[in-house]
C-alpha cells in the first residue's frame, strides 16, 4: 500500500491506494463483480488568518436536541466502534457542492457517517456503501455497488495523521485472507486502546471514593458488546466506553444491587450481570470480561460488599417457593432462566418458555380439556410422532457426535423472528439490513405451532413476552414494512386464534393457560427437559431430547482450539446457532402442590408409588377448617414467642417431652434416666421414676393418655402406667442404645444405634386396661450406620430415619420398602420431620445446617447454613422454630432462606422441643436441665 499525499491550498488530501493503483475500499475492500468501491478521506485544514464560515458557523440549535440514530446495532456482528471525528461530507452530485455536517464513526469493520440533519441517511463504507434510515425511516438498508469516492473534511486538523494511521491499520487487517487473521489483528489493535487508556478517575461521583480494582471489560446488550474501563470503588460500580458511547461513563451503585450473576457468555465463563430491580428480565449492566479472573474478583468484592444486604437465592430455594404456591409458573420459569444464565441481553441466551397451549383453531379455549394443551413431557421435536422417527432414522445412521436435532429450540434468530416489529433495528442488524422473507417471518400464531409441529427444522419454543402484559411485539405498531406474502398482502399484525379477541386478550388468555391446573401439574416434566436431568447423557437419549454438540456447556473448549480461523468460525456458529441453558437439576424436578380436585392430568405421574402415599395423606387438605386457620396465623405469628415460665427438674440433659391431650400433665426423660411428670395445674413437680441406670433417649404419649413409652440407651422400651403410677411394661428389642420412637395405629416404630429401625405391634387398648401386652415384630428396617432419630408423615404411610453418617432415609411402611436415600449431611444428624403435607423433609445435624428434601423425587431442595449448630425443630413446611446449641430459639424462613428472629432461652443447647396441635404453645427442654414454658403472644 502507498501513500499519495499532496498539497492542495489550505487543505492538504490523503488518498490511500494499493500499491498496483487500483482503487480500493479503505478499510474493508473487495471485489464485486468487478466493481471497486473507492473512499478518498480530505482533511480541511483551516488557515488561522481566515477562518472557514462553514466550520466556525454553529449549527441550528435542532440538530443537537434530535437523538442521535446511531447506535451499535449498525455494526457487524463482533465489530468495534472505536471513535469518532465530527466531519463535513462533502457531496459533488450536483453542480452545487454540498457540505453536510456529521459524525465519522471509525469502527473495525467499517465507517459510518451519521448526519446531524436526519433526512439525510446514515452512511456505512464497507466491501459495499449502506444507506440506513433515508428521512428518519427504519427500513432494509439500500446498497450501493459500484464506483464511489466519499470526501470528510474534519473540522480537527491535528487529528489528521492519527485518523489515517488507523484506517490503514485496519486497512491491512481486512488484507488479511483468512477471517481468524483478521479478528486477531483487530482484538489487538483494541487490546492496544485500551492499554493505552485507562479508567478516568475524575468520573467518580464522590471525591471520596476508594477504588478498589480496575479492568478490562466490555459491555453487553442484545447482538453488540462494547469495549472499555471496568472500575469498583467502595461505594460504585463503573464503565467507561472506550469510545464513550452511549454516555461517558455508566454508574451503578453498590447498595442499590439486588442480584449479581456469573454469567457464561460463548460458553465460556466470562460473564458478569447485575440487577438493581428484583426485575430477573432487566438487568443493569451486563458485562464480559477478558480473564475470568477479572470477573471472579469483581464478583466476590460485590457479593462481600451486599453479604449483609442481599439474599442469594438458589434453584432449590426458588423450586420450594414455587411447589408451596409462593412463586407463580411464570416467576419462577423466569428465575430458572435467570440462575441458568438466560439473559435480556444475550439473544444466543434469551429467557426461554414453553408452547403452552395447543389448540390455535377452536372458537373458544377449554382449560379443563386436556387436549387444549401441548405435552410437556416431549421435547417440540418428538411432538410429532411420524416426524420423529425421520429424525431418529436419521440419528442411528449419523456417526458421532451424533444429535437429533440440527435446529435449537432458542437462537438469535428464532427470538427476532418474534420480536421483528418491536425490535426491527435488532433484526437488520442479525441479517445484514434484511428482513427476512414475508412469507417465513412472523405472520400467525396458529401458522407458527404448525410448523413446529410439522417443520423438517424448526423445534423452537417461545420467550416470557408470550406470558406477558405488552401485546406490542404482536402488533405492527411502528407501522414497518416488512414485505408483502405470496397472495400480495402485507405484513401488519400477528394472525391471532379464533379464541382471543384482540392481542391483550390473547395475552391474559395465555397466562391463565400457563397457571392452569394442568401445566402447574405437568410443567416439572418440560423443565427437566430444558433445564434438568433429561437436559443430558443416556436420559436426553431416551427423551428425544439430543441437540448439536456445540450448544452444550462443556461441548466443545474454544480457548483450546490453536487454529485462530477455526477458532472464531466455533465463536461464531455458538453464538448464531443458540445454547443449551445450565443444567440446574440432575434428579427429576418434583411435581408441584395443587388443589386436591379432580385431575385432569393427561397421563399418570412416573412417580406412581410415592404420589399414591403423598395424595391419601391430604385427601382433605383443601378444605382450610378452624384448626387449619388458627395454625396458619400462629405461624405467621411465631416469632411474637414468649418465655412464660422455667423449670429445673432433671440432674442432666432433658430428652424428651410428651403431654396429655388436656396438657394438664408434662412428662420429660432425660440423660439422668428419670421420667418426671410435672403438673401444669400446681406448677410443680409431681412425680419421677427410674426405670434404668442408663439415660432415657426419648418418650411420647400414647392415646386416651393412659400410658407414657419411653426410649432407653439399655436397649429397653419401657411402659409406664399413668392412672397405676408404676412400670407396666418393658420391650427388649434391639442390640444397642434406643435413640427415638414414633407410634401410629397400635404399631411402635423403634430407631436404634444398631442401624435398624423395627416395627411392633401393640394393641394400645391392652395397655390402657393395665393388661402385658404381646409385642410381634413387623418389619426391620436396615440402615448402614446407627439411627439417630425418625419420624412419621401424619398419615403413617412413610417414615423418614436420620443415621449418625449425615444419611436420610425416606420408607415405605406399607412394603417396608425403602424410596429414597439421601447423603446430605457431613456428620450426624440430630431431627428430621415431615412437613404437615408430607411433600418434604427436613433436616438438621451437626454440619449446622437445615436441608429440605422433596419427597417424590428424593432431591435435596434446600440447604441453609445456620450460624450454629441446630438439635431440635417444629416447622410447618415454610417457617422453622429450632433450638440451637447456644440456647437460643430462632425463626428461619426457609423461603428465602433467612433467620427472621432469634430468641433467648436456655443456658445450654436445646435438646428436645414439643409444640401443641394449634401452634399457640411450645415446651423446650435444653442442656441447662431445664423445661420452659412457651406462650405465643398475638
Amino acid at each position: 500500500m502507498a501513500f499519495i499525499k499532496r498539497k492542495e491550498r489550505s487543505k492538504e488530501r490523503f488518498v490511500v491506494r494499493k500499491h498496483y493503483r487500483l482503487p480500493m475500499g479503505l478499510c474493508w475492500k473487495r471485489l464485486l463483480q468487478s466493481n471497486v468501491v473507492v473512499v478518498h478521506l480530505e482533511i480541511a485544514r483551516a488557515r488561522a488568518d481566515k477562518p472557514d464560515r462553514a466550520q466556525s458557523s454553529s449549527p441550528p440549535l435542532f440538530f443537537w436536541c434530535l437523538s442521535p440514530r446511531f447506535s451499535l446495532l449498525l455494526l457487524d456482528l463482533e465489530e468495534y466502534y472505536f471513535e469518532q471525528h465530527t466531519v463535513y461530507h462533502v457531496t459533488t452530485s450536483s453542480a452545487k457542492k454540498r457540505k453536510i455536517r456529521g459524525s465519522l464513526k471509525v469502527c473495525s469493520k467499517s465507517i459510518i457517517f451519521e448526519p446531524e440533519d436526519h433526512v439525510e441517511p446514515i452512511l456505512k463504507v464497507c466491501f459495499c456503501v449502506y444507506l440506513i434510515k433515508e428521512n428518519n425511516v427504519v427500513a432494509p438498508y439500500r446498497v450501493e455497488r459500484g464506483d464511489s469516492t466519499f470526501l470528510f473534511h474534519l473540522e480537527v486538523s491535528s487529528k489528521t495523521e492519527d485518523v489515517v494511521q488507523t484506517l490503514l491499520q485496519l486497512h491491512r487487517a481486512s488484507c488479511l485472507d483468512k477471517l481468524g487473521d483478521q479478528t486477531a489483528m483487530i482484538a489487538a489493535n483494541l487490546q492496544s486502546r485500551l492499554a493505552r487508556t485507562s479508567f478516568d478517575k475524575n468520573s467518580f461521583q464522590n471525591v471520596s471514593e476508594i477504588p478498589h480494582m480496575e479492568c478490562e471489560a466490555e459491555m453487553v446488550t442484545p447482538l453488540v458488546t462494547n469495549p472499555g474501563h471496568v472500575c469498583i470503588t467502595d461505594q460504585s460500580l463503573y464503565f467507561q466506553p472506550l469510545n464513550g458511547y452511549p454516555e461517558q461513563v455508566v454508574r451503578i451503585e453498590l447498595h442499590r444491587v439486588k442480584q449479581i450473576y456469573k454469567r457464561r457468555h460463548g460458553l465460556r465463563p466470562l460473564g458478569l450481570e447485575v440487577f438493581c430491580t428484583e426485575n430477573d428480565f432487566c438487568s443493569d449492566i451486563y458485562l464480559k470480561f477478558y480473564k475470568t479472573s477479572d470477573r471472579n474478583d469483581l464478583y466476590y468484592y460485590i457479593a462481600t460488599f451486599l453479604e449483609n444486604h442481599m439474599v442469594e437465592h438458589t434453584a432449590e430455594s426458588y423450586m420450594l417457593q414455587w411447589q408451596r404456591g409462593h412463586l407463580s409458573n411464570y416467576q419462577y420459569l423466569l428465575h430458572l432462566n435467570n440462575l441458568a444464565d438466560r439473559s435480556g441481553n444475550d439473544l444466543s441466551q434469551y429467557p426461554v418458555f414453553p408452547w403452552i397451549i395447543a389448540d390455535y383453531n377452536s372458537t373458544e379455549l377449554d382449560m379443563m380439556n386436556p387436549a387444549t394443551f401441548r405435552d410437556l413431557s416431549k421435547p417440540v421435536g418428538a411432538l410429532n410422532k411420524e416426524r420423529l422417527e425421520r429424525l431418529l432414522s436419521r440419528y442411528r445412521d449419523m456417526p458421532d457426535p451424533r444429535f437429533m436435532y440440527g435446529s435449537h429450540y432458542s437462537s438469535p434468530g428464532y427470538v427476532l423472528f418474534y420480536l421483528v416489529r418491536v425490535a426491527p433495528e435488532h433484526m437488520l442488524c442479525l441479517q445484514n439490513g434484511r428482513y427476512d422473507n414475508a412469507d417465513r417471518m412472523f405472520n400467525s400464531i396458529g401458522e407458527t405451532w404448525k410448523n413446529c409441529l410439522d417443520g423438517a427444522t424448526d423445534f423452537k419454543e417461545l420467550i416470557p413476552d408470550f406470558y406477558g402484559n405488552d401485546p406490542s411485539f404482536l402488533l405492527n405498531c411502528l407501522s414497518l414494512d416488512l414485505g408483502k406474502r405470496q397472495g400480495g398482502s402485507s405484513v401488519q399484525d400477528v394472525v391471532l386464534p379464533p379464541w382471543a379477541a384482540d392481542a391483550s386478550d390473547f395475552l391474559q388468555k395465555s397466562q391463565k393457560a400457563l397457571e392452569s391446573q394442568y401445566v402447574s401439574e405437568h410443567l416439572h416434566e418440560w423443565i427437566d427437559l430444558v433445564f434438568g436431568f433429561k437436559q443430558k447423557g443416556s436420559e436426553a437419549v431416551a427423551a428425544h431430547n439430543v441437540f448439536h454438540p456445540l450448544t452444550y456447556e462443556g461441548g466443545i473448549d474454544c480457548d483450546s482450539i490453536e487454529d485462530p480461523n477455526e477458532k472464531i468460525a466455533m465463536l461464531i456458529q455458538i453464538l448464531e446457532f443458540g445454547q443449551t441453558p445450565t443444567q440446574l437439576f440432575t434428579t427429576p424436578h418434583p411435581q408441584r402442590i395443587t388443589p386436591r380436585f379432580q385431575s385432569i392430568s393427561r397421563t399418570p405421574s412416573c412417580y406412581l408409588t410415592c404420589s399414591s402415599f403423598l395424595a391419601s395423606t391430604s385427601e382433605d387438605s383443601s378444605f382450610e377448617d378452624l384448626t387449619e386457620e388458627t395454625r396458619r396465623l400462629a405461624w405467621n405469628n411465631i416469632a411474637k414467642l414468649k418465655l412464660m415460665s422455667t423449670h429445673k427438674i432433671h440432674k442432666e440433659a432433658v430428652t424428651g417431652i410428651a403431654v396429655t391431650r388436656t396438657a394438664s400433665s408434662v412428662f420429660t426423660t432425660s440423660q439422668d434416666s428419670t421420667l418426671k411428670m410435672f403438673s401444669r395445674e400446681s406448677n410443680g413437680l409431681q412425680r419421677s421414676m427410674s426405670f434404668s441406670n442408663m439415660a432415657l433417649s426419648s418418650c411420647l404419649m400414647l392415646p386416651e393418655d393412659k400410658a407414657v413409652v419411653c426410649s432407653s440407651w439399655d436397649n429397653n422400651v419401657y411402659f409406664y402406667s399413668i392412672p397405676f403410677g408404676r412400670r407396666q411394661d418393658t420391650l427388649m428389642g434391639h442390640d444397642d442404645a434406643i435413640s427415638k420412637m414414633c407410634w401410629k395405629d397400635n404399631q411402635l416404630y423403634t430407631a436404634s444405634w444398631d442401624s435398624t429401625v423395627k416395627v411392633w405391634q401393640c394393641d394400645s387398648a391392652d395397655i390402657a386396661n393395665n393388661k402385658r401386652c404381646q409385642f410381634q415384630l413387623l418389619a426391620e428396617f436396615e440402615h448402614e450406620a446407627g439411627v439417630n432419630t425418625i419420624n412419621l408423615n401424619p398419615a403413617g404411610t412413610l417414615l423418614v430415619s436420620g443415621t449418625k453418617d449425615g444419611t436420610v432415609t425416606i420408607w415405605d411402611t406399607s412394603s417396608s420398602v425403602q424410596l429414597h436415600q439421601v447423603h446430605c449431611h457431613s456428620g450426624k444428624i440430630h431431627d428430621v420431620a415431615f412437613s404437615p403435607d408430607s411433600r418434604h423433609i427436613l433436616s438438621v445435624g451437626e454440619d449446622s445446617c437445615l436441608k429440605v428434601i422433596d419427597v417424590q423425587t428424593g432431591m435435596m431442595i434446600s440447604s441453609v447454613q445456620a450460624d450454629e449448630e441446630q438439635r431440635c425443630f417444629c416447622w410447618d413446611g415454610n417457617t422453622v422454630l429450632s433450638g440451637g446449641q447456644s440456647g437460643h430459639l430462632q425463626v428461619l424462613d426457609l423461603l428465602s432462606n433467612k433467620v427472621t428472629t432469634r430468641i433467648p432461652g436456655h443456658s445450654g443447647a436445646v435438646t428436645a422441643m414439643w409444640m401443641n396441635e394449634q401452634c399457640s404453645t411450645v415446651i423446650t427442654g435444653g442442656e441447662d436441665k431445664q423445661i420452659i414454658f412457651w406462650k405465643l403472644d398475638c
